[in-house]
C-alpha cells in the first residue's frame, strides 16, 4: 500500500494572505537553548566523568559513536523534553543538539542508543550514583555544617512484563517502586527497586553509604535522616542512634499513640466548640513501640479544624522545641515531593518501558542526570532571578525551547535565536554564570 506523507497544510487566511505550513525551513532548531546544558556539563564535568566510569563492550572498530556522545545525547535529549528513543530518528540531525554533542556528523539513530542502553548491568548503576555523589559533593567550596537527606518513594507504573515487576495494592497497579534520595533540591540517589517490598527496604543500606562516604571527606558534618511514616523502622532508628546521625521521621496514628494523646485532643474539642476558630497545638512525650529497645521522643500536632481531630505524630532525637521540629524541619519534606514530580512528569523518570532490569534503572538514571545539568542551571546561574525556584518545566519552556537558525561552516557555528524571545537579558547572565564557574 501507498504510504503518502503530507508536506504542507493551508490554515485559514488572514487579511485575505494565505497561510501555508511545512518543514521545509532547512537548519532551525526549536532547542536554542541548548548550549546551555552543555554549559552547566562542562561547569561540573558531569557526562565526562560518567562515560569513563561506563564500560562499553561494543566492538569499538565497528562504532561510530563513542560513550560520550551517546551520553550527551541522550541525557541532552531528555533535558530538552524529547522523552522517547524513537524522537532521535530526526532528532539525530539537529544541529544545535549536535553541536552541544560536539559531533559535526548526524548523531546515533534510536536503535544504536537502544542497543547501548540495553548493555547496562548493576556496576553501570553503581557508577554513575558514585559520580552524582562526587559531583553533589564537589558542589560545596567549603564543608557544610549540616546536611538534611530527605528520602522517599514512589511508584512508577509499568505496562508490560518487565522483569521485576509486581502488583502493589496501595497503588492499585503493575509498578517499579524506585527510591530518591535529595538533599534540598540536589539529587543524590535515585535507586529502582520492585514493588513487592516493604517501602523502606534497602534505605538504610543506602543511608550507611551516604553518612561513610560524607564523613571521609566531612568529619565535622552534623546529618540528619529525614522521612515520611514508610521509613520509620527500628532498625534504622536505631542505627541513627549509633553512629550519631539525627533523624525526625512521621510515626503513623496506633491506638496506643491516640490513647496517649486522648486529653489533649478532648481539651482541643472543647476549645473548638467554644471559640469556633482552628486549634492547633504541639506537645511531646516518651513512647516505646513493642519492637523497640528503648524509650524515644515523640512529637505531637493536635489539630482540630471543622471536620474533626487530626493527630500528627513524628519521633525524632533532635532537642528543638516541638513546633519548630514539626512545622519548620519535618514538614519541609514535603519539597522532595515536588522534585520527584520533575523526574517523573518532566524528565520521564518513568518511561521504564525496557524487559531488562538494568536497562529501566540506567534510563531512570539517565533522566536523574538530565535533573542534576537542569539543577546545576537553577542553583548557581538562576540565584536571584525571576527563575531562581522554578519548576523544571518552566526552565526548559523559557530557557532552552527556544527557535533558532544554526549556520555552521568551516569556521563557525552560529546560533541566531529568536528576536522576539522575552528572556534575552537572562540567557545571556545565565551563560555569563555557567561559564565563570
Amino acid at each position: 500500500m501507498t504510504k503518502c506523507t503530507q508536506e504542507s497544510f493551508n490554515f485559514p487566511e488572514v487579511k485575505k494572505r494565505t497561510i501555508e505550513v511545512n518543514f521545509q525551513g532547512g537548519d532551525i532548531t526549536s532547542d536554542g537553548g541548548v548550549m546551555l546544558l552543555r554549559q552547566a556539563d562542562k561547569r561540573i564535568g558531569l557526562s565526562k566523568a560518567v562515560a569513563q566510569a561506563l564500560e562499553d563492550n561494543r566492538r569499538q572498530a565497528s562504532c561510530k559513536h563513542d560513550s560520550l556522545a551517546l551520553l550527551r545525547q541522550g541525557v541532552y535529549a531528555l533535558a530538552c523534553g524529547y522523552e522517547d528513543l524513537n524522537d532521535h530518528q530526526q532528532l539525530r540531525h539537529d544541529l544545535a543538539i549536535q553541536s552541544a554533542v560536539e559531533r559535526e556528523e548526524v548523531l546515533a539513530s534510536s536503535s544504536t542508543l537502544c542497543r547501548w542502553e540495553n548493555q547496562a548491568n548493576r556496576q553501570t548503576a553503581w557508577h554513575i550514583h558514585r559520580v552524582m555523589i562526587d559531583r553533589f559533593m564537589a558542589s560545596f567550596k567549603q564543608p557544610p555544617k549540616e546536611l538534611i537527606l530527605d528520602f522517599d518513594a514512589t511508584d512508577d507504573a509499568v505496562h508490560g512484563k518487565q522483569e521485576g515487576r509486581f502488583f502493589h495494592g496501595y497503588y492499585d497497579h503493575y509498578c517499579f517502586l524506585p527510591l530518591y534520595v535529595f538533599r534540598q533540591d540536589q539529587l543524590l540517589v535515585s535507586y529502582l527497586r520492585p514493588s513487592n517490598i516493604d517501602g523502606a527496604k534497602h534505605a538504610w543500606a543506602i543511608l550507611s553509604l551516604l553518612v561513610k562516604r560524607f564523613r571521609q571527606s566531612w568529619p565535622e558534618v552534623r546529618i540528619i535522616f529525614r522521612g515520611d511514616s514508610g521509613f520509620c523502622r527500628r532498625r534504622m532508628l536505631a542505627w541513627c542512634e549509633r553512629h550519631d546521625v539525627g533523624y525526625i521521621v512521621g510515626i503513623a496514628q496506633n491506638k496506643r499513640l491516640n490513647e496517649i494523646t486522648a486529653q489533649w485532643q478532648q481539651a482541643a474539642e472543647k476549645q473548638y466548640a467554644a471559640s469556633g476558630e482552628k486549634v492547633r497545638w504541639f506537645d511531646e512525650f516518651q513512647y516505646a513501640a513493642k519492637s523497640w529497645k528503648r524509650i524515644r521522643r515523640i512529637i505531637v500536632k493536635i489539630e482540630q479544624p471543622e471536620k474533626g481531630s487530626n493527630p500528627r505524630y513524628v519521633v525524632t532525637n533532635l532537642t528543638d522545641k516541638p513546633q519548630s521540629l514539626y512545622d519548620k524541619l519535618y514538614c519541609a519534606r514535603g519539597e522532595m515531593e515536588n522534585r520527584i514530580k520533575e523526574q517523573q512528569l518532566d524528565l520521564f523518570a518513568d518511561r521504564t518501558r525496557y524487559h531488562r532490569w538494568w536497562s529501566n534503572q540506567f534510563r531512570l538514571l539517565l533522566s536523574s542526570l538530565a535533573y542534576i545539568l537542569l539543577e546545576t542551571i537553577r542553583r548557581p546561574a538562576l540565584q536571584g532571578t525571576e527563575l531562581a525556584q522554578a519548576y523544571v518545566s518552566t526552565l526548559r519552556l523559557k530557557l532552552i525551547k527556544i527557535g533558532a537558525v544554526v549556520l555552521r561552516n568551516t569556521r563557525h557555528i552560529r546560533f541566531l535565536l529568536a528576536s522576539s524571545c522575552p528572556y534575552q537579558e537572562l540567557f545571556f547572565q545565565v551563560a555569563a554564570r555557567l561559564a565563570s564557574g
